[in-house]
């Protein structure tokens, strides 16, 4: 059972009253997730208009399905289902119960169609019905005033032209005394609603003039990101005025914290994330998820400019709760070892939040906090992390995050939810991410503020499977810690640092994931424990350092690391570390990837296709891999000669297809670590026939495989 804090009770308050955070209260699907094939993006605003209408009546129309767009008004008034876009029924979850958004298609029993213009004008600037009730400000009518008076004509033209009329009751309140009793509501609009419509400002310009009243008014973004007064109003709805200081200062709403937009960024900044989702600082989080996709990505290039100039014309604010950052220089760095591995933070080795970082959170992010540009967000003077009010940082660590899908980003990306780690290592591992690469934020996260958003979201975790995820940050425990560190650092940073061994761009957690950490990624729990042991490939018995050997032969088309080396004895140690009591007879769970049916056949036509949608991104269009801005490999090449030659392993259909079953594509499902895995076994075999049997070096010792057993099915040779 939930339960809230005083705070979160005054939060809830404001969001049933005013804010339009309740708006998406109840999350939806993003769509094409469930298809591998079909990211692309759905177009949920109706245009369903009469076959009648004359020239100038489709213009309106028109332009009033633009001005729904602008209003969002399709996120709050259709079901989480989809099926009936404007029909409704979308839950709007409270404290004290759920409200229901209503039918606003034009069915004459239980939508609009009835409403004249003038009772749809009165709803909308003042928030009372057709049959005089009074509307919860949820839907956000103080906002809506202020749109012109030919605008609502085009909107109401849209509604009852545009969209198709649907018969669906709308439901009950949900809500117990006194928050079901909508007579307060009018005291509420005698003291706190301007009704007045928006009035250019003769001393601006044109685009400044329409970026206020988008921002203003149909955008309502004060609804979320202005502070509250003591009857949960928004202290203002402009710049102007007494309290005009206080507009867009920022605020936080049920565990989000809306960060404020004065002077926040360059205007092209500010279009830039509003059409896309993302832009070079970071990218949309929690309710701004839908407000992209429903909103502000169809927004033509000039009105999301002029919603910039007009943000970044607001200076910066005493009411607001700034991303306070120490002054002075840039923190000291240092590169991991003479070859390096890029410039990262002084304590990213030898701290637990720095481990917890590199072991959780560096594959999207990067060490140095770089990002994958147009993929994963840098974390590097990003404005969540920054920001003094820790709230969505927090929120999104425990429940998880999907970016905007959009036309620009079809493919939607996820974080999943970290809620296993426990309050403490959570608490070591965003304190880090606050002091790193410059942003020095001054008050920490403390386990206690984790602790009580954990019971306040009610988060739960639900893989109970038995797999423990070894944790980077204990080494730092082992006396031999220098040791079991570097053996990490190998792992994960192989051909940066070992130049002379590896051949191509491939480390060692690129197929053994998170540094041999996660389950079903061929983890190294309890490998040790199995060595010396008979190996078919060579027809002999090997030792733990002859198959390390062995996948710097192949894997990474290099050189063997001698056997009595500084490098070879740490990644020995790090896997005798992970030995933990495991013996040569057990069975260890989440060991390997497990196994795909070798008799299904691929379909290289699928797999084309399903590496285009889902692969690409990461991986190159030609399976070239993708470098940062300073030429250094982020992730590696699947064919060409950077890439793993044709003796190892991901050469093999059947292997390479267990692998992507379980590991890839990262950030797509909701599964711990990565957000991985979620195609199926059809479409894991024909993507992996597709790389597998691309160009890629060729193996010298290949003619020494296999002399006393069964060759596989899928070897290449």
């Amino acid at each position: 059972m939930t339960t809230y804090s005083p705070r979160a009770l005054f939060l809830a308050v404001t969001a049933l009253l005013v804010s339009v955070a309740t708006t998406n209260a109840v999350a939806s699907k993003a769509p094409g997730q469930d298809n591998a094939l079909a990211p692309a993006i759905i177009d949920d605003l109706p245009a369903n208009y009469a076959a009648d209408l004359d020239g100038d009546t489709r213009r309106l129309v028109e332009r009033g399905r633009y001005i729904a767009r602008l209003g969002d008004c399709v996120a709050c008034h259709t079901a989480s289902d989809k099926r009936k876009p404007m029909a409704g029924g979308l839950a709007l979850e409270t404290p004290f119960g759920v409200l229901y958004s209503t039918n606003i298609t034009p069915d004459d029993e239980t939508g609009i169609g009835r409403y004249s213009f003038e009772q749809f004008d009165r709803a909308m600037r003042k928030g009372v019905a057709a049959d005089g009730h009074n509307l919860y400000p949820a839907m956000p009518y103080p906002s809506y005033a202020r749109i012109t008076n030919e605008d609502m004509h085009a909107l109401y033209a849209y509604l009852m032209e545009g969209v198709s009329p649907v018969r669906q009751p709308n439901r009950p309140l949900e809500m117990g005394f006194p928050f079901n009793q909508r007579w307060g509501l009018s005291m509420w609009n005698w003291m706190f609603l301007d009704d007045q419509v928006f009035t250019a400002n003769p001393e601006q310009s044109d685009a400044w003039n329409r970026g206020a009243y988008i921002v203003q008014g149909l955008g309502h973004c004060g609804a979320c990101h202005t502070p509250r007064g003591i009857g949960f109003q928004e202290k203002t709805l402009s710049e102007a005025g007494r309290h005009g200081s206080h507009f867009l200062a920022g605020e936080t709403v049920e565990g989000w914290r809306a960060l404020s937009l004065r002077n926040l960024w360059t205007p092209e900044q500010t279009a830039e994330m509003l059409k896309t989702g993302r832009n070079s600082h970071g990218t949309v989080s929690g309710n701004m998820v839908d407000v992209v996709q429903h909103s502000t990505q169809y927004m033509d290039d000039q009105d999301l400019r002029a919603v910039g100039l007009y943000l970044k014309s607001l200076p910066a604010s005493e009411h607001d709760q700034p991303l306070q950052v120490v002054q002075g220089p840039v923190p000291a760095i240092t590169p991991v070892s003479a070859s390096s591995a890029g410039a990262l933070p002084v304590d990213l080795l030898t701290s637990r939040g720095g481990l917890g970082y590199q072991q959780f959170c560096a594959d999207c992010h990067r060490s140095d906090g770089a990002g994958v540009h147009g993929v994963f967000p840098p974390l590097a003077g990003n404005p969540v992390l920054r920001s003094e009010d820790p709230s969505t940082l927090v929120h999104i660590t425990l429940t998880g995050w999907r970016s905007a899908q959009t036309a620009s980003h079809a493919r939607g990306l996820t974080m999943p939810s970290f809620a296993r780690l426990s309050d403490q290592e959570i608490t070591d591992i965003l304190n880090f991410t606050r002091r790193a690469w410059g942003n020095s934020v001054v008050q920490a996260i403390r386990p206690t503020l984790v602790a009580d958003m954990r019971k306040r979201l009610d988060v739960r975790t639900q893989d109970n499977r038995p797999f423990e995820t070894p944790r980077l940050a204990d080494l730092l425990k082992e006396p031999n810690a220098g040791q079991l560190v570097l053996g990490a650092q190998l792992n994960t940073h192989t051909h940066e640092l070992l130049p002379a061994n590896v051949g191509n761009a491939l480390n060692c957690a690129s197929c053994h994931l998170n540094a041999g950490t996660v389950a079903d990624g061929s983890p190294y729990v309890g490998v040790s424990a199995f060595f010396p042991s008979y190996a078919p490939r060579a027809g002999r018995v090997i030792s733990l350092e002859e198959r390390i050997n062995g996948c710097f032969l192949r894997s990474m088309n290099g050189k063997p690391l001698p056997l009595e080396s500084t490098e070879m004895k740490a990644m020995v140690a790090y896997f005798d570390w992970m030995k933990r009591e495991t013996r040569p007879a057990d069975k260890v769970e989440g060991r390997g990837v497990g196994k795909i049916d070798t008799s299904i056949v691929p379909n290289l036509e699928n797999g084309e296709k399903l590496y285009a949608v889902q692969c690409a991104l990461c991986h190159g269009n030609d399976g070239e891999g993708i470098r940062n801005a300073s030429g250094k490999w982020v992730y590696p090449p699947l064919w060409g000669d950077d890439s793993f030659n044709l003796g190892a392993g991901m050469a093999r259909t059947y292997t390479a297809a267990a692998f992507v079953k379980q590991n890839m594509p990262i950030a797509f499902k909701d599964h711990f670590p990565l957000g991985q895995g979620g195609l199926t076994d059809q479409e894991a075999v024909d993507v992996a026939a597709y790389f597998s049997h691309k160009p890629r070096p060729d193996f010298a010792g290949k003619v020494r495989d296999w002399p006393k057993d069964k060759k596989p099915v899928d070897a290449r040779y």
